[in-house]
């Protein structure tokens, strides 16, 4: 019998449950897929807290990876057996499964190179700093980046792009613990932002110009600190609200501390086109599979376990990337 997480009401990691599911046959343009592992991302626990709103009850996680099982009618670019990931958002949503009938339209086709253990762990994160580092602006040797979550999953893999492209970045953390984990990743510099003032500290390090662009994951209580931090004329790319929502600010804010730009871009519009998606990919696979850039899974769990999984993400207690693994 396939098992999943789901929930019946929002709330804390208490309502997420171990149920007993039904899959069923794939029907025309879906295939029935057996997860070999399950990304956890910060994003999900907007679904369980209800800020990201989805009728109830409802199945959790948007990312993961396994083997197609059964493919329905219509389906042309993959057969049984072949091994897949994929990432998304309302239109992959039940990730936390065993097993599970998906539209066929997501799947990404896996090459030899890359498992679905590492698949699980880097597809969203990967291709987020894919289109960060490659689609955002065009970064240029000697160009300086501060990037909030230096540790995290995406914060690491960004590191790296970064370092291959020349790009210097600053990097924010809470802990020296992270700070040495984002150093051996790329990060140049980095700030502790539980005891040193970030944009002061960017200041110093850049000769009191500011950096290029901001990646800022934290939202509301980095925003100010964000833009502080910008030289004239630099980007502000909110990518996420680990803290919260931005509060409403008028725009003569962004004229006011040097013509910045801010964009709040959102992956699905970065892979909505196949072709892009399949280009973003095929980037990411090749760093990955060349050794450019490393994934680390620095914790793994039981499907079962994923209260303790979504506690410990609250907490602050990952680094890196975490995995379930089926």
């Amino acid at each position: 019998m396939a098992h999943a997480i789901r929930f019946h009401e929002t709330g804390g990691p208490e309502v997420l449950r171990w149920e007993e599911v039904e899959v069923g046959e794939p029907g025309p343009f879906e295939v029935r897929l057996r997860h070999e592992a399950v990304g956890l991302n910060f994003a999900d626990t907007y679904f369980r807290s209800g800020l990201y709103p989805v009728p109830l009850p409802s199945g959790m996680g948007v990312e993961a990876a396994g083997v197609v099982e059964k493919a329905g009618a219509n389906v042309t670019h993959l057969k049984e057996g072949d091994r897949v990931t994929y990432t998304g958002f309302i239109n992959t949503l039940g990730a936390y499964s065993t097993e599970r009938i998906i539209a066929a339209a997501p799947l990404i086709k896996l090459p030899d190179a890359i498992d679905c253990t590492r698949a699980a762990a880097m597809t969203m994160r990967g291709l987020t700093a894919a289109y960060l580092m490659t689609r955002i602006r065009p970064f240029q040797r000697g160009d300086t980046l501060l990037l909030h979550a230096a540790a995290g999953g995406v914060g690491l893999i960004v590191s790296q792009w970064a370092k291959l492209l020349g790009v210097t970045v600053i990097g924010t953390v809470s802990s020296e613990e992270k700070a040495h984990v984002a150093r051996e990743h790329g990060t140049t510099h980095t700030i502790d932002y539980s005891r040193e003032d970030v944009a002061a500290r960017v200041r110093e390090l850049t000769d009191g110009k500011g950096v290029n662009a901001v990646f800022d994951s934290v939202g509301k209580t980095t925003f100010n600190a964000s833009l502080d931090s910008l030289a004239r004329r630099g980007l502000m790319v909110c990518v996420g609200t680990a803290s919260g929502p931005i509060p409403p600010f008028d725009p003569q804010l962004l004229a006011m501390k040097g013509s910045l730009y801010l964009t709040r871009p959102a992956l699905a519009d970065y892979i909505a086109d196949p072709a892009e998606k399949n280009a973003l990919a095929a980037e990411l696979f090749d760093h990955v599979a060349n050794g450019r850039i490393r994934i680390e899974i620095n914790q793994r769990y039981a499907l079962q376990d994923a209260q303790d999984a979504h506690r410990d993400l609250e907490a602050r207690k990952t680094t890196g990337s975490s995995v379930f693994v089926v």
